[in-house]
């Protein structure tokens, strides 16, 4: 069987620089005529991936929410539609993040901002007041103001926004986008933004009732230390027992009732980071 000629070195050396002259003549003629290989696209490093935004209202209320097209960016304004008074809640962090205060007279009144990290921010216009001090880190449904209606306003409302690097965004509530009506009514949110509220209670026999008084209907009974979900917490009766007195309720979620807060296993008889009902 015949065997294939080598090449001697020197032959192979000869053949290097012709072929390195055909591939910039092939280079250059790709050139002139607009065909040069694009670079293969390569990943952003650091994706500004979205927090998990909730409601910015507390725990286990609903709200109706609505758009008017002189609004500035992608904001909502929101109102309470489940019989509570909008004037007068807390306004809670939609995200973890840093809060700073300011003021504007002829627009958002006072409001807040949150550094969330990664260019992400949301703000609440038209705070009655403030909760947290300029520059606080805040928790998740941590309140952070009163709702109310300073600034240019024409009644009680949560003016929210999430922007991304200064630009609006559409609003989006547990990953999903929000509708944008033209009028309140259309649309209702129902806030499962509760942040840390886990907690136990302790005793045996204790009533859960319908409402914070002590003649309200019996929901259901604990019947030994039990850890329980606050939704939320409000005023109402005082309770005199195990040689405590106290007039701060605790509404449980998941008995759908209320309990007096001396049966939660905690110091403060109003608890602390728990929104108001």
């Amino acid at each position: 069987m015949p065997r294939r000629p080598h090449s001697s070195p020197a032959a192979a050396s000869a053949r290097r620089p012709a072929r390195r002259a055909a591939a910039v003549v092939v280079a250059a003629l790709l050139t002139l005529l607009g065909l040069t290989a694009a670079a293969p696209a390569q990943a952003d490093p650091s994706p500004m991936l979205a927090p998990n935004f909730k409601a910015p209202f507390p725990c286990g209320q609903q709200w109706t929410y609505s758009h008017h097209s002189a609004e500035v960016r992608r904001a909502l304004d929101f109102i309470r539609s489940d019989g509570g008074g909008t004037a007068g809640t807390p306004t809670v962090a939609s995200a973890a993040g840093t809060a700073t205060r300011h003021y504007q007279a002829g627009g958002a009144g006072n409001y807040i901002v949150i550094d969330h990290g990664g260019g992400w921010k949301t703000y609440y216009f038209h705070l009655a007041s403030f909760s947290v001090a300029n520059g606080a880190s805040v928790g998740q449904g941590q309140q952070i103001g009163v709702t109310g209606s300073t600034g240019n306003s024409s009644g009680a409302h949560i003016h929210y926004e999430q922007l991304l690097n200064g630009v609006g965004q559409d609003i989006r509530i547990n990953g999903s986008a929000l509708p944008y009506p033209g009028s309140y009514g259309q649309y209702h949110l129902r806030s499962d933004n509760c942040g840390n509220t886990n907690f136990s209670t302790w005793g045996s026999g204790v009533n859960v009732r319908a409402d914070a008084r002590l003649s309200a209907p019996v929901v259901t009974t604990l019947s030994g230390p039990t850890r329980v979900f606050v939704e939320c917490q409000k005023q109402g009766d005082v309770v005199n027992a195990e040689g405590y007195t106290n007039d701060w309720w605790s509404r449980l979620r998941d008995q759908r009732g209320f309990i007096s807060n001396i049966y939660i296993d905690h110091p403060d008889a109003k608890l602390p980071g728990v929104p108001l009902c």
